[in-house]
C-alpha cells in the first residue's frame, strides 16, 4: 500500500538534507576512527564499511568535529567504564546537537542518558532556557559525568530523572533544574571507575509515562532511545507523543552489531530488526538510517 505524500517545512527539508549529506559520509568512509575507540574494542564491532583508521576518515572528523572540552573529557573517561563503548559516538552526538539547533529546539529527552555525554551534547546545543530531561536507571554513571556537566556550565539545564524510564516518561511535570539527587551517594571507586554494568541495564519505560502523565504530551521537539532493546518499540510510542510535529526521534544501535540480519537471534537483536520494520512503515514519520556508530535512525515527527 502506497504511503500518502506529506508537505515538509523548510526547516525540516534542510534537516533532511543535512542528514543525507552525513549517510553519504557514512557510506564512503564508515563508522568514526580508531582515534576514540580503545583497539581491543574495535575488534570485536563488525565492520560495516571500511576500515576504521582510514586516512580520509580520520582527516574528516579532524576537520569536522567541535567538541567542547568537557564533552571530550566525559567521552573519554566513559570509554575506559565497563559498557563504555555502547555510548553514542561523537560524530552521532554532534549531528543531533547540530540537527537541534537547526530546528530551535528548546527540550530534548534522552533515554538512557548512562554518563549523560549525549545529553550533554544536547544541553549545549539548547538556548540558556532549555531543558533536557535525561533518564537513567543507574547513579553511578551519572555521578561520574556530573562534574563534567558542570564544568561544562549546563548543568542546570540537565534534568537527571533516576528511575526506570518508563516511569518517568508517564507522571511528574517537567520543569528546569528539578535534578533528582535522591541518589547522589557515588557507586564509582576512587580511580573513577564505575562497578559493572549490567547488560540491558539502562532507563526504562516507567519514566516515559511520567512525562505523558504530567501532561508533556507534544512539548518536546528532541528525542534520543538509547535503552534497553527489549523495550525500544515501547520507548518509541511514546517518544511519538512526547515529540511535536516537525521534532526529531533518534534511536541508536539499530544495526545490533549486524546481528539484525541473523533471523534466528532472538531477544534484543529481534526487538530491534522489529523496530527497524515498523518504523519504516510508520506513515508518522519522514526517516533516514544512517550507517554512523552501530547504526542512527532519525525520525521526523509529520
Amino acid at each position: 500500500m502506497a504511503l500518502p505524500r506529506f508537505s515538509l517545512s523548510a526547516e525540516l527539508a534542510v534537516g533532511t538534507a543535512v542528514v543525507g549529506a552525513a549517510f553519504a559520509t557514512g557510506v564512503f568512509l564508515g563508522r568514526g576512527g580508531s582515534w576514540w575507540l580503545p583497539a581491543s574494542r574495535q575488534e570485536q564491532r563488525r565492520r560495516l564499511l571500511p576500515s576504521e583508521d582510514d586516512p580520509l576518515w580520520q582527516y574528516l572528523l579532524s576537520r569536522s568535529m567541535r567538541e567542547h572540552p568537557a564533552l571530550r573529557s566525559l567521552r573519554k573517561l566513559t570509554l575506559e567504564q565497563p559498557q563504555g563503548d555502547s555510548m553514542m559516538t561523537c560524530e552521532q552526538a554532534q549531528l543531533l546537537a547540530n540537527l537541534a539547533r537547526l530546528i530551535k529546539a528548546q527540550k530534548a529527552l534522552d533515554i538512557g542518558s548512562f554518563t549523560g555525554y549525549t545529553a550533554l551534547s544536547l544541553a549545549l546545543a539548547l538556548p540558556a532556557t532549555g531543558q533536557v530531561v535525561a533518564c537513567e536507571r543507574d547513579a553511578a554513571p551519572t555521578e561520574l559525568g556530573r562534574r563534567f556537566w558542570r564544568e561544562a556550565g549546563e548543568e542546570q539545564k540537565i534534568d537527571l530523572r533516576l528511575r526506570p524510564a518508563l516511569q518517568t516518561l508517564a507522571c511528574t511535570p517537567v520543569g528546569v533544574g528539578t535534578m533528582d539527587r535522591s541518589s547522589t551517594i557515588s557507586l564509582a571507586d576512587k580511580t573513577g571507575s564505575l562497578l559493572p554494568r549490567q547488560p540491558g541495564q539502562k532507563a526504562s519505560v516507567s519514566q516515559v509515562d511520567e512525562l505523558l502523565a504530567g501532561g508533556a504530551a507534544g512539548t518536546f521537539d528532541v528525542a534520543v532511545i538509547d535503552a534497553d532493546k527489549e523495550n525500544c518499540s515501547t520507548y518509541y510510542e511514546r517518544c511519538l507523543k512526547l515529540v511535536r510535529s516537525g521534532g526529531i526521534i533518534a534511536i541508536s544501535k539499530v544495526l545490533w552489531n549486524g546481528e539484525v540480519l541473523n533471523k534466528s537471534q532472538k531477544g534484543a537483536a529481534e526487538c530491534v530488526r522489529d523496530l527497524n520494520e515498523r518504523i519504516l512503515r510508520d506513515s508518522r514519520v519522514h526517516i533516514s538510517l544512517l550507517p554512523l556508530g552501530d547504526g542512527l535512525t532519525l525520525a521526523f515527527k509529520i
